[in-house]
């Protein structure tokens, strides 16, 4: 039986991907004590690799999906976490985002709220955040979006 939070993503017509592996020579998350720290995950989603340049090839509303996508595979990778039990989560601790973006681009918070709002619909009042939203000259695989995260589990 799905549990509240996964009844949540259904109810937005969303599916949860599977957890991605890792693609270097770290760990898809790690546990201390109650939190969950969730490696970056970058803008993949089934149709693949979400690339461009936030103000030069892309534009805040696609930064935006792109974040998203971001979050949805941060979620899968916090389910796995918590045996499957995604009710585990007492809290949304913190997300840090990198925008691949133009040295004039100014809007990279912008951007990160499409990931910021999604976790907000997903997880309610438990999903609000601290956060940082910085740029970068490129990301891995030359992706839009890349984001990681902080996450206290019971």
């Amino acid at each position: 039986m799905a549990g509240k939070y996964e009844t949540r993503l259904a109810e937005l017509g969303e599916t949860l991907p599977e957890a991605p592996a890792p693609a270097a020579n770290y760990v898809p998350y790690v546990i201390a004590g109650d939190l969950v720290f969730v490696s970056g995950q970058i803008s993949k989603d089934s149709d693949g690799l979400i690339c461009g340049k936030l103000g030069e090839t892309m534009d805040v509303a696609q930064g935006q999906a792109a974040a998203k996508v971001c979050a949805l595979n941060l979620i899968a990778q916090l389910k796995e976490a918590c045996g499957s039990d995604l009710d585990r989560l007492k809290r949304v601790v913190k997300l840090g985002g990198f925008v691949n973006c133009t040295q004039g681009f100014t809007d990279q918070p912008a951007v990160i709220n499409g990931a910021s709002d999604f976790i907000g619909e997903v997880f309610g009042d438990i999903g609000a955040h601290a956060r940082a939203a910085v740029g970068s000259p490129s990301l891995p695989l030359g992706v839009a979006v890349e984001i990681d995260g902080v996450f206290q589990i019971s």
